[in-house]
Parts: C-alpha cells; sequence; structure tokens
C-alpha cells in the first residue's frame, strides 16, 4: 500500500485530497500507520457512539499536535479506510487541546467531496444549523471523554481561515 501520508495535499488550485481513516457509522477510530501502512485500531468509542460523517486526515501536513491535519467529510456517504476524495475546505474548528498539562491546537478541517450532490451547495460550514455545530461539538467531546483531554472550542471559522490553515502547515 502506498504512504498515504505523503500524497499531495492539493489535488488543483480549489481541492485538497482528504483521506478516509474512519468511515462514517463507525463506532471504532481507525488509524493509518505509515510504519505497517495499514489501518490499525486506535481507540472504540463509548457505546452507542458512531462517527456521523468520514474522518480522516489531510496528507503532506503536520499540524501542531504532530500529526497530519484532521478532515471530517461532510457528505450522504460512507465510504472505507484508505479512499482518497478530492474535497473542497468549507472550514474549520479552531480547537485547543490539553493533555498531561500541555496544551496545543488540534484543529478540524471540514470539507466536502467534489462528486457529491447534497452537499454542493455547502460553501461555509458556518451555514450549517447551530444545533448540527453544537452537536458536532459534543462528539468531538465525548469521543474524548475516556482519555485525559480537555478541548477548548476557539470558533467555527470559513473556508478562506481553512485554507490559510492548511497552507500553513503542508509540508510540500
Amino acid at each position: 500500500m502506498t504512504n498515504l501520508l505523503t500524497i499531495p495535499t492539493w489535488a488543483d488550485e480549489q481541492y485538497i485530497h482528504a483521506v478516509i481513516e474512519t468511515p462514517r457509522g463507525s463506532s471504532c477510530k481507525l488509524d493509518f500507520d505509515p510504519a505497517l501502512r495499514v489501518f490499525t485500531l486506535a481507540k472504540p468509542l463509548m457505546t452507542g457512539l458512531t462517527y456521523p460523517y468520514d474522518w480522516g486526515f489531510i496528507p503532506s501536513t503536520r499540524a501542531e499536535d504532530g500529526d497530519p491535519l484532521d478532515v471530517l467529510v461532510i457528505h450522504d456517504a460512507k465510504t472505507y479506510p484508505g479512499v482518497v476524495l478530492r474535497c473542497k475546505p468549507v472550514g474549520i474548528l479552531e480547537v485547543q487541546q490539553k493533555s498531561k498539562g500541555k496544551k496545543e491546537r488540534n484543529d478540524r478541517v471540514f470539507a466536502v467531496p467534489d462528486r457529491s450532490p447534497l452537499e454542493t451547495d455547502l460553501q461555509d460550514i458556518r451555514h450549517l444549523p447551530s444545533r448540527a455545530r453544537e452537536e458536532l461539538e459534543q462528539f468531538f467531546r465525548t469521543t474524548n471523554a475516556l482519555e485525559d483531554k480537555k478541548l477548548e472550542f476557539l470558533g467555527w471559522r470559513g473556508p478562506a481561515r481553512a485554507i490559510k490553515a492548511i497552507k500553513r502547515l503542508s509540508r510540500q
């Protein structure tokens, strides 16, 4: 298998690549292991909790936590680990994470696939209903509830801020 961490960040001038690790509906978090070049179990989620959308990373980026930049791909389909989607960034949730006394940023980019007919109208994550954004924040809080991590949400920002973060964290 190709080392998915090293494929290009950008598909073209406006679309990124998003590598799916954990598909929508999964009750466990998967991670790509670059040494083994396979997907491994990162952690099971709390009983009854599943991923609301496909979860993964933006390749050839490095966030403050040392991992690639996280991405939640909003669409109505469920894909599989290892699928690479061409996506348009629609926003970012800026997050401060505290773990073992150390604070670091762990932002989440939101994107929509270029071939998703139901979501192509979503141009800015801030246009989601406030209830949907609150539910996503609660999902992120809950997935970390059993770990020694505290999340502070710094705010929802639009596509320009997401693109700026991706460019800043790109290793290409």
